[in-house]
């Protein structure tokens, strides 16, 4: 077994992982990056990429199926789910290629391959053939989807995200358990590509929405279209011929039994940090086993190990991956001498349609820290001029502010255009706007952001004429 010393090592080559490399090198640091698995990030492999490509046909086809509503008749439709699978695959393996030619370039004696492994809070074992000595750590090891070991049980047919990306055809039904972002996006898609498909939801979730309003919206404009049981559990999955025997229960306690392909497990992911050994560090660790860390600086304690990404299981999301990364390997560059890094404002969209985009603080955050102190102003976009012309008039835009100071704090909404919208009012919240200076902004006629200008005529009349919100927090959480 080998023994390889260096400043800097980082465990994970996803894209908090590279991030962190390149910020230690440019700090200065002999750096080594660690991977056990494949090159490539998640994003591109099995994540937002691939998932938005297989969105892009779902909406070729949802657009044809929805022409009629403008009295444009087209003829058959017809799906090629090979054809479909085939530019998925070919293009996730395009932008795959730009991140490994990215590993590629850098220096080979930078690069280990293989599982590492605390042995102290100096030392990782990596696989049986090296030791590395290392002075700082990152941590960036990404996360996995969960699968339920007795659903796991029925089979190969019992599937997550990640195998979605390499079918080479549609199958034609498909069980998703769980109406987080990943089942709600890939479950619709599929619909609309003529997969027969039933979402399960245990609770009354859907995608990263806490607002009460929002949220009965919400369900309600994905029922208009797909097979939602919200409420409902599955309880049991078996192996059938070809396919699965899936049982689900409801609150009421009735159950039952459907056949699909597939069952796809989206019910969250696990951070991969329960292998590293973690018990060796001697670091504090929350009850999920994730290490205790600083989120302005990815700290560890006091200690020179540093978490980021997926890992720390904070906000799974590409750029928020890529700011901790960068938060870390400069910090672990710099240690001692660690300093806080730069935080964007949260900012979390859901590509099915209607669009979800959640900005700034969330309804439940301002719950917790906001509650008697802020207002709310909302518009509907069933009659926002146009959205009808688009026949896309499904949603609700929630905006919030601080009374006293008008200082806009966020935004929850499903509605058309959101991935747009979120932006512009992330934006605004970091820029620390009041909403009178928003209001101030040209808004163009007619454009959808005209129904942005509506909720914050009725946030700001809100915060002149009305109490504070009060904020009896309804419970807008997942069930158990």
């Amino acid at each position: 077994m080998k023994t390889l010393h260096t400043e800097v090592a980082v465990i994970g080559a996803g894209t908090a992982g590279m991030t962190g490399y390149r910020a230690a090198k440019a700090g200065g640091k002999r750096t080594l990056l660690i991977e056990s698995n494949v090159y490539g990030t998640t994003c591109a492999r099995v994540g937002c990429m691939p998932s938005k490509l297989l969105i892009s046909a779902a909406d070729a086809a949802h657009m044809l199926q929805a022409a009629s509503g403008f009295g444009v008749h087209a003829g058959e439709v017809h799906i090629d789910g090979k054809a479909v699978m085939a530019r998925v695959r070919s293009e996730r393996d395009r932008f795959v290629g730009f991140v490994v030619e990215s590993v590629e370039g850098y220096p080979a004696e930078d690069k280990v391959h293989g599982h590492a492994r605390f042995l102290s809070p100096t030392q990782l074992q990596i696989d049986d053939h090296t030791l590395v000595q290392a002075e700082r750590f990152v941590i960036a090891t990404g996360s996995t989807p969960i699968v339920p070991d007795e659903w796991r049980a029925a089979g190969p047919r019992v599937i997550t995200s990640d195998e979605v990306f390499y079918w080479d055809d549609l199958p034609q039904s498909v069980a998703v358990a769980g109406t987080g972002v990943i089942g709600l996006e890939l479950g619709q898609a599929l619909h609309r590509l003529g997969v027969r498909v039933t979402i399960f939801g245990r609770g009354g979730s859907v995608a990263q929405l806490s607002d009460p309003d929002v949220l009965d919206v919400a369900r309600s404009a994905m029922q208009d279209e797909l097979d939602v049981r919200f409420k409902t559990k599955v309880v049991k999955v078996e192996q059938h011929g070809e396919g699965l025997l899936v049982t689900s229960e409801n609150t009421n306690g009735q159950q039952q039994t459907e056949h699909f392909d597939y069952l796809l497990s989206a019910i969250g992911r696990r951070p991969n940090v329960h292998q590293l050994g973690m018990e060796n560090t001697g670091l504090q660790r929350d009850h999920h086993g994730i290490p205790v860390y600083d989120k302005q600086t990815m700290q560890c304690g006091d200690s020179a190990i540093f978490i980021a990404g997926d890992a720390n299981d904070e906000r799974p999301q590409l750029p928020e991956a890529a700011d901790h990364g960068r938060i870390a390997g400069d910090n672990a560059a710099r240690y001692p001498d660690v300093k806080p890094g730069l935080r964007r404002t949260p900012l979390a969209i859901t590509f099915t349609e209607p669009q979800i985009a959640t900005m700034g603080l969330s309804y439940n955050e301002l719950c917790a820290s906001y509650a008697g102190r802020f207002a709310v102003g909302k518009v509907s976009f069933e009659n926002q001029g146009r959205s009808r012309v688009m026949l896309q008039n499904k949603g609700m835009l929630r905006v919030y502010a601080e009374h006293q100071t008008g200082r806009f704090l966020g935004a929850e909404m499903i509605g058309p255009r959101a991935e747009n919208i979120g932006h512009l009012l992330s934006w605004a919240v970091q820029a620390g706007l009041t909403v009178d200076a928003m209001l101030d902004m040209p808004f163009y006629h007619p454009v959808v952001e005209e129904g942005v200008r509506t909720a914050l005529r009725d946030l700001a009349h809100k915060l002149e004429h009305e109490p504070a919100q009060d904020c009896p927090c309804v419970d807008c959480t997942p069930a158990p």
